[in-house]
This record gives C-alpha cells, structure tokens and sequence, in this order.
C-alpha cells in the first residue's frame, strides 16, 4: 500500500502534495518550493519598444560625446582646460560652453535611455522621460513668452550682443561667431555700425591708439565679387568717412533689424523645425512610458 501510494504520487509528488494540502501550506521540500513559489503572468516586455527606444538614444548619445569632445578640444586650444578662470574672465558667451552644455545633456539623457532599455531600468526610464518632458515644456514656454513679449526679448538680444561686442577681440570663437553672423545676415552692430565704438579696438575715441580706431570688422564689409581672398583689413578707418558714404563699403543695417527681417521670410522653416523637434520628443517619450508600462505589468504578475 505504501508503494502504490508513492507511486501514485498521493504522498510523495510535490505537485500533488501541494494542491492536496487542505489548507494551502506552502510545500517543505525544496525542490516543491522551487517549482511552485514563483509563478509569473504571460505580461512581457516588448523587444520592439524596447530596442526602438535604445536604438532612439543611441544616436542622441554619441552626439553628445562629439560635442563634448569638440568643446573639450576647443577648449584645449584656447588654453582654458589649463586656466578655468578664463572663461569668468570673458565678459561676452564663449561659444564653446553652449557646446559642451548641450553635449553634457545629449550624453547623459542618451546614457540613460539606452541604459534603462537594455537593462529595463524603471528609475533611469523615469528620468529620460521625465527630462524629456521638462525639456518639452520649456521649449514651449520660451515660444510663448517670447511672442507675447517681444519688445523685451529684443532689448535682452541689444543687450546681449552689445556684451558680447566688448569681447570681440577677447576670443576667437566669440570673434568667428559674431562674423558668421555679420556675413549672413548682411548687417554690421546690433543697431549699426556705432555700436562698435563699445570696443575698445574700433572706438573713435582720442585715447584710443587702435590700428583699428573707427573702424568695423572685416565682416561688416560689402563683399567685392572681385576678390578671391577675403581683404581683413577693409573696414579700417570707415567711420571716419561721412555716413552717407558708408554703404558703399560696409553693411550699415544692424542685426537685431536684420534678423526681425529675417524670421517672417523663413516663418514655416523654423515652424518646421520646431514642429519635428517637438514630434521626435514626443515620440521618445511615448517610447519610455510604453516600455515602463510592460516591465511595471510584468513585476506586477510575479506572485510570491
């Protein structure tokens, strides 16, 4: 009888012993605790959103590490890595710190989205997402504001780019920027060609011993189709010469006018810009919070 019964599984099979316990004990054996303690649902995680999503912040992750590296190298040449104190001695922007912040976000919400999709990490999912959102948000708010109060988003731009004209000559990036900008947009100061004077280089002012003394940067200059080498010195004593004469050489519109002209006429490409930046976050943020969805369903139907 005792054979048949062990046979039988009655006494001896884990499983049976299990669902014949009229009370529902859990099982002493280890080998029954390890069959029947853990159960789990048929919830799992989708592959698809899962290496979508790691595949999305793969690209935003190396684009961080080339940013940071070109600022890092910038920064290098510029001799600031070995002096940090240079750039709190800039009074203008050092282009190279609005890289290595943009790099420095890129890295680090890239690092964690493909971190938390290859590890379905919930708390590093949270915070891509979360920082997605704030960074939504923001841009929305800035939009916002800076058409409904345009007048004093134009006085922080005069502000600005008066700030950073003190500091042309005092960085070669701030430099190339400001003459990027001059030359595509055809304008020369933020208001004209006076504002210039606010560098010590350029004033008209008698203490001024400057080669460059009442002049303006090469980039304000009229190109001359004629001319296969850039001529650096061509703005040299040009406010010097009677105003009415100005335009013949040098661009006597100012870039905040400029550029009031500029946003009109290209309304629907930075409308498309905006609206494609926005739609790639979207969609990154759908991405994390579908792939949150499926690991939370899957912990849930583990049963202990």
């Amino acid at each position: 009888m005792v054979v048949f019964l062990v046979c039988s599984g009655v006494v001896a099979c884990p499983s049976t012993r299990l669902l014949s316990s009229p009370l529902g004990a859990p099982p002493t054996d280890p080998a029954s605790r390890k069959m029947h303690y853990y159960r789990y649902s048929n919830a799992e995680v989708s592959c698809w959103y899962k290496y979508l999503l790691f595949s999305y912040n793969i690209v935003f992750w190396l684009a961080g590490v080339v940013f940071l590296g070109v600022g890092l190298w910038a920064w290098s040449e510029k001799g600031v890595l070995s002096d940090l104190t240079k750039v709190t001695r800039l009074h203008g922007i050092d282009p190279v710190v609005l890289v290595l912040m943009v790099g420095v976000v890129m890295f680090t919400l890239g690092f964690a989205g493909c971190v938390g999709a290859l590890r379905e990490n919930i708390c590093l999912l949270k915070f891509f997402c979360g920082a997605i959102v704030l960074i939504f948000f923001l841009e929305l708010a800035v939009a916002v504001l800076a058409f409904l109060f345009q007048d004093w988003v134009r006085d922080r731009f005069r502000e600005f780019f008066e700030s950073n004209i003190r500091s042309y000559r005092d960085d070669i990036d701030l430099q190339n920027l400001i003459d990027s900008l001059q030359k595509a947009n055809q304008c020369c100061g933020a208001y004209g060609p006076e504002d210039w004077d606010l560098n010590v280089y350029f004033n008209c002012s008698g203490a001024s011993y400057s080669r460059e003394k009442c002049g303006v940067p090469f980039s304000c200059c009229v190109p001359d189709p004629a001319q296969k080498v850039v001529n650096t010195q061509c703005g040299y004593d040009v406010r010097i010469q009677l105003k009415s004469k100005w335009d013949e050489s040098i661009f006597t519109k100012g870039c905040i006018q400029a550029l009031e002209g500029w946003l009109p006429r290209n309304i629907y490409i930075v409308a498309g810009v905006f609206i494609a930046i926005s739609l790639l976050q979207i969609f990154g943020i759908f991405l994390a919070r579908t792939l949150i969805s499926d690991i939370e369903a899957v912990k849930a139907g583990h049963h202990f």
